[in-house]
C-alpha cells in the first residue's frame, strides 16, 4: 500500500467537503488503485489527509490525469498557503486497520531513529484489542526522512477519551512507553468529525 499523507490550513471546511464529494462523485470511478481516504479538519482549522492507493504508479496515474490537476487548481485555493505532501512508500497496519466505521481518529505526527522497532510494535499491537475495545485499528505511513504519520481509528470520540484513562496491563504499558521513548516532536490532530471515502 502506498500513502499520500497532505496537510495545510483550510479557510473554508464547508467548501472543502463539497469539492472532495465532488472528487468521489466525479474522479473516484477512474481513480484505479485508489483504496480509500482519510481526511479531516481540527478545531483549528488544520486539515490532514490520508490517501491511499494500491501502489506508487496507481498514486501517480492519478496525479497525472488532467482532470485531477483540474480539480486540484480549485481545491488549493481553500487553504491559506502551502499544503505539504508526503508521498509514503513504507506502510503498514495494526489491529484492523483504517475503518469507515470509526467515529473519530485521531493522528499523530513525529520523527524517529528507529523507524524498523516502530514498525515491529504495529505488529504487537494486537493486544490492544481486549484491552481497548474502541480502538477499531489504524495505519502508519513512514514519510521517508525520518518521519512518520499514524492514523487510529476509534469508535467514537467518547469512548477513545474514556479508554485513556483506563491504566494498562504491565505488558501493553511497557509498549506504550517504548514506542513514546522512541519518537520526537509528537504531534495529535484529533478529527471528531472524521471524513472517511471509499471506493463505491
Amino acid at each position: 500500500m502506498f500513502i499520500q499523507v497532505m496537510r495545510g490550513t483550510v479557510t473554508d471546511r464547508a467548501e472543502l467537503r463539497a469539492m472532495l464529494d465532488r472528487w468521489l462523485a466525479e474522479l473516484a470511478p477512474h481513480a484505479t488503485g485508489w483504496l480509500g481516504t482519510t481526511c479531516g479538519v481540527t478545531a483549528d482549522d488544520t486539515f490532514i489527509g490520508l490517501v491511499r492507493f494500491e501502489s506508487e504508479p496507481a498514486a501517480r496515474a492519478n496525479s497525472d490525469r488532467p482532470e485531477q490537476h483540474q480539480w486540484w487548481m480549485e481545491t488549493s485555493k481553500l487553504f491559506a498557503g502551502d499544503v505539504t505532501f508526503h508521498d509514503c512508500r513504507e506502510t503498514s497496519t495494526f489491529l484492523r486497520g483504517g475503518s469507515d466505521e470509526a467515529g473519530f481518529v485521531q493522528v499523530m505526527l513525529g520523527r524517529s531513529d528507529n523507524l524498523e522497532r516502530l514498525r515491529e510494535l504495529d505488529r504487537e499491537m494486537d493486544q490492544y484489542a481486549g484491552f481497548r475495545p474502541d480502538l477499531i485499528g489504524g495505519v502508519t505511513a513512514l514519510h521517508g526522512d525520518g518521519g512518520f504519520t499514524q492514523a487510529a481509528y476509534f469508535t467514537s470520540e467518547a469512548e477513545a477519551r474514556k479508554g485513556e484513562k483506563i491504566e494498562p496491563p504491565a505488558a501493553i504499558k511497557a509498549l506504550m512507553d517504548e514506542f513514546q521513548s522512541l519518537v520526537q516532536g509528537m504531534e495529535y490532530l484529533d478529527l471528531p468529525e472524521p471524513w472517511l471515502f471509499s471506493p463505491r
